[in-house]
């Protein structure tokens, strides 16, 4: 299958209407995550309390907080802590996973057998209970939870990558490289990584809504930023104490949170998809 040919396969898959429409969304979080103050001219900090508990309207798109604070002002600005946290967070799993993976499915023999029966075991324990415990063992603060995130996350990662090594060292080019008189790191590097990382990359973009939902879970949880930074998790918990009174406290940036996760779950699909039709 040529590039060319993969590259029109994914350009077809991303002409799909619901492909658009997470592009779209996709494209907006991120224009949020990078340059906040093009959106809102309200200080996300400071707050108004004559304001307090306003519904939404032209004034304020998303209400206000109990505190007056403009809740989209909040919500745009908490977008970058989110999403650099989400990439983070992705950034330690594939990089992790993708490197127990790839010397557990090139070494084989024992190895392999201690390497992924400890990937089981972590495998064994819930992800949300498995970040808890690494993030309450690193301390607060939203470069921990995407920490905690990722250490969670890394075993599908490492599955993945070991499935596609043992697949790929095997190969003719590879036995080739070995007569030529390769060392394993060169091959490893040169040979296997290369065609065992397709599968894995598209996992991670499978998997960043999941991942940014855990992370916003986490600051929900109150383990994320300090207050008063804004973060989308952080943002929903607050509102908790008022939904009988202002439901678009929690409901506004929820519906953003659950936006963006479904968007790049969907996108994530679309690339899966595409890339199985390829091979």
């Amino acid at each position: 299958m040529s590039a060319a040919r993969t590259g029109r396969d994914m350009t077809r898959g991303l002409r799909r209407p619901g492909a658009v429409v997470a592009v779209l969304i996709l494209l907006v979080l991120t224009a949020w995550a990078v340059a906040p103050g093009a959106f809102t001219a309200h200080d996300p900090v400071t707050g108004i309390p004559a304001e307090r508990l306003l519904p939404p309207g032209p004034g304020h798109w998303f209400g206000t907080d109990h505190l007056g604070r403009d809740l989209f002002a909040r919500t745009v600005h908490g977008t970058g802590l989110t999403v650099r946290a989400a990439l983070l967070a992705i950034a330690v799993a594939l990089g992790g996973g993708a490197a127990i993976g790839l010397i557990a499915g090139f070494s084989g023999g024992v190895l392999d057998d201690v390497l992924m029966r400890g990937i089981d075991v972590v495998l064994a324990i819930p992800g949300l209970l498995l970040s808890l415990a690494v993030v309450t063992a690193l301390g607060f603060g939203t470069v921990n939870v995407a920490l905690a995130v990722g250490v969670a996350s890394a075993p599908v990662f490492a599955r993945v990558m070991r499935s596609r090594a043992l697949h790929v060292r095997h190969a003719g080019y590879v036995e080739a490289a070995r007569l030529a008189g390769s060392g394993p790191v060169a091959i490893v590097l040169r040979h296997v990584l290369p065609n065992a990382a397709g599968p894995v990359l598209v996992l991670a973009a499978v998997e960043l809504g999941a991942v940014a939902l855990a992370v916003s879970s986490l600051s929900f949880l109150g383990f994320g930023a300090t207050p008063p930074t804004p973060e989308w998790g952080a943002l929903i918990a607050e509102g908790r104490d008022y939904l009988a009174v202002a439901w678009w406290y929690t409901a506004l940036p929820g519906l953003v949170l659950a936006a963006g996760v479904l968007a790049a779950g969907r996108l994530g699909r679309t690339f899966e998809a595409e890339g199985r039709h390829a091979r």
